[in-house]
């Protein structure tokens, strides 16, 4: 027989609860258990669960082929020691790199790849676990279709680039960027543009195409006539041609800015051209611009380029015989010329002496610059030593232009270069090559003297006695060298007699064939600066 169940304070029956494991509550039973069943779960998961892996690199958008095998794609996981890479299923070289494998796959196609990065689980009877993501490689540039050209109507106008870039995320003209339209259209204002505007477009992948548009500035063309610096300074022939001039029977002027004998007329400031003391001061430059533009005449300024005795014997006797042409045996080259006569076009020193000149006269407001002597002398080339050219003579020179029309152009002048005759068919003859030249000015003035033309000639029997018909051949020849660009011919024709009496017939009859030939500038070329006026028709401003 039992106890009774003791009674309460109110005279009800007591009831025990469960007093669980060893007098341990059982809602503490339950909370143990579920914790450890808790971290035994954590660590089964954690077992059978993949290792945390970072693919760095390794965008969304395409990207460039090399880009699986120049190391940018990393991988980072818990276990990178034992990680394993995989391209399109199949394994890959790495390199570790700050705790990260980084893939050296070899370049691959363009399409569609697969990226398996397989990690050890913790417990290595449970295996490994695999992680992959894809990506597109694109090696293809986009499309770009621009002009190779572009005219505004003066120096310094602005130019808008039209083009189209299919394919493209971004293009730049002239630096500044561009958003292309969904057919990949764009257009872009060049407010100041140089000689030369670039155009990039730039995919996703980073792949680029790449153009370059010439800015040609179209002549306002010219019918001048030449003087020296010391003609200038002399009443006697400078009023002549200042009457000219009123009269409308020319428009420009032409002024030596540096001459034949490496000497500089007027008052240069360019530091190494009176430190070699080739500075005169016969004439005042800026004065004589003023009173020429004053009278609406364009002012030219010729500058002989690489015959130039001053600096070469200057650069010799100084220890510098790499700024000078040279014999084959490394002496000064001469043939008649006089003792270091031609500097080395092929320089850095003198490239830079001639267009600091340039640029120079061009910041004075000389509205052309027109190279003369831009070339190399003339004679068997065999025989000949240029210290550092690297290229063709006929490169070297085009190369010397391009940078001189930049720096020119910066001053708000255009660019020009005397070239011989020869030069339309002979190029290797004394460096000029005319289409190549063609690119890096904005005027080619060839000398189709007659008297400098031997018998025949382009078919004609005796050029010195047939001015219109030498003339009027040897620049058709001209025009087909340029063609299909925007440069423009501008001869240089006689007016003085060299074997053959010259008048106003004869200098009358040039600028006929001249014009003829759809070219109705010229420059007149007399070597003691007295012209034939009454061959020049007056013309109306």
């Amino acid at each position: 027989m039992t106890d009774p169940a003791p009674e309460g304070p109110s005279g009800t029956t007591k009831t025990s609860r469960g007093n669980g494991f060893g007098g341990v509550p059982q809602w503490a039973v339950v909370a143990v258990a579920t914790i450890v069943l808790l971290i035994a779960g954590y660590f089964v998961l954690r077992m059978l669960s993949t290792e945390d892996v970072r693919v760095d690199g390794l965008p969304s958008h395409p990207v460039r082929s090399e880009a699986t095998s120049d190391g940018s794609i990393q991988i980072r996981s818990e276990t990178t020691a034992s990680t394993q890479i995989l391209l399109d299923g199949r394994p890959v070289p790495t390199s570790e790199q700050g705790g990260a494998l980084a893939v050296h796959a070899p370049s691959t196609s363009d399409g569609t790849h697969v990226l398996e990065v397989v990690t050890p689980r913790a417990v290595s009877w449970l295996g490994s676990s695999s992680t992959t993501q894809e990506f597109t490689v694109d090696s293809a540039a986009p499309e770009l279709q621009v002009e190779d050209s572009l005219r505004p109507n003066e120096l310094g106008e602005p130019v808008t680039v039209h083009g189209k870039a299919t394919g493209a995320d971004e293009v730049t003209v002239a630096g500044k960027a561009v958003k292309p339209g969904p057919d990949g259209a764009f257009s872009a204002v060049v407010d100041k543009p140089e000689r030369e505007v670039q155009v990039v477009a730039t995919d996703l992948a980073g792949n680029r195409a790449e153009r370059t548009m010439t800015v040609h500035i179209k002549h306002p063309g010219m019918r001048a006539v030449h003087m020296t610096g010391l003609a200038w300074t002399s009443d006697t022939l400078r009023e002549p041609v200042l009457e000219m001039a009123r009269q409308g029977r020319i428009d420009t002027v032409e002024l030596d800015i540096k001459d034949e004998s490496g000497e500089i007329p007027y008052g240069s400031a360019v530091p190494e051209a009176n430190r070699i003391g080739a500075v005169k001061n016969y004439y005042d430059a800026r004065e004589a611009i003023d009173q020429l533009h004053g009278m609406g005449v364009r002012v030219v300024g010729r500058l002989v380029a690489f015959k130039d005795p001053v600096l070469g014997e200057a650069s010799w006797r100084e220890g510098h015989p790499e700024r000078v042409v040279q014999t084959s045996g490394g002496q000064p080259w001469s043939s008649g010329y006089g003792d270091f006569a031609f500097t080395n076009f092929a320089d850095p020193a003198v490239q830079k002496y001639n267009i600091d000149i340039a640029a120079e006269a061009a910041s004075l407001g000389f509205d052309d610059i027109l190279y003369d002597y831009v070339r190399r002398p003339d004679g068997g080339i065999e025989k000949m030593r240029f210290p550092g050219l690297t290229t063709t003579p006929e490169t070297g020179i085009a190369n010397f232009l391009r940078e001189s029309q930049t720096a020119v152009r910066s001053q708000g002048a255009l660019l020009g270069a005397s070239v011989f005759g020869i030069a339309v068919d002979r190029p290797t003859q004394i460096a000029q090559d005319i289409p190549q030249m063609a690119k890096y000015v904005d005027y080619i003035a060839p000398m189709v003297y007659p008297s400098h033309w031997g018998p025949g000639e382009f078919g004609v029997a005796d050029p010195n006695t047939a001015p219109y018909d030498i003339v009027r051949r040897s620049l058709d020849k001209f025009a087909q060298a340029v063609a299909g660009t925007d440069v423009q011919i501008i001869p240089w024709l006689q007016d003085f007699s060299l074997g053959a009496s010259y008048g106003p017939a004869e200098v009358g009859a040039q600028i006929d064939a001249a014009r003829d030939g759809g070219m109705p500038s010229y420059l007149l070329w007399a070597p003691n600066c007295r012209y034939h006026g009454e061959a020049l028709v007056p013309q109306k401003p």
